[in-house]
């Protein structure tokens, strides 16, 4: 006897434990419903607003001796397309080893987002323009962003 009841009736059509059992598996179905809507949902949210396509963009830095050389190198990458934008970090201490002696200076930090087939001419450029005998030119692809963002960024710069 279960429920008070004779163990045969629950398993008749329309039996307590039926019942029982359904609104588990109704909970259940509700929850599973649930999690694949809102995963459909975001996908179709992601389509609708232009899939991004991992590593089609990336975030270069090149560090720079001043204001003034960072200000030059970044105004000429913007104007010759080979970035969308470039941010301007001062006053950043750098310590690193060159011709055998541990060196520390001041130095300015760019943030370069540009198309990572751009990476190779914007490091080419940073080479022509920069003061320095070995240039800092890293880049690193963007994995996920803001999608207006990386739409925009890929409108400013040309395939």
């Amino acid at each position: 006897m279960r429920f008070g009841l004779p163990a045969t009736e629950g398993l008749q059509a329309g039996g307590p434990l039926r019942v029982i059992l359904c609104g588990e598996y109704i909970a259940l179905l509700s929850v599973l419903t649930l999690t694949l809507l809102r995963t459909v949902g975001l996908r179709a949210f992601s389509m609708a607003s232009e899939t991004y396509m991992s590593g089609t963009h990336s975030a270069a830095f090149v560090t720079c001796p001043n204001e003034q050389v960072a200000k030059d190198l970044a105004r000429g990458i913007v104007e010759k397309k080979l970035a969308a934008c470039v941010n301007i970090v001062p006053q950043i201490t750098s310590v690193y080893e060159w011709q055998g002696k541990i060196q520390e200076d001041g130095e300015v930090l760019l943030m370069i987002k540009t198309r990572s087939s751009k990476v190779a001419s914007l490091a080419e450029y940073v080479r022509s323009n920069h003061p320095y005998e070995v240039a800092e030119v890293i880049s690193l692809p963007i994995e996920q962003g803001n999608p207006p963002y990386l739409k925009w960024l890929g409108d400013t710069v040309p395939e």
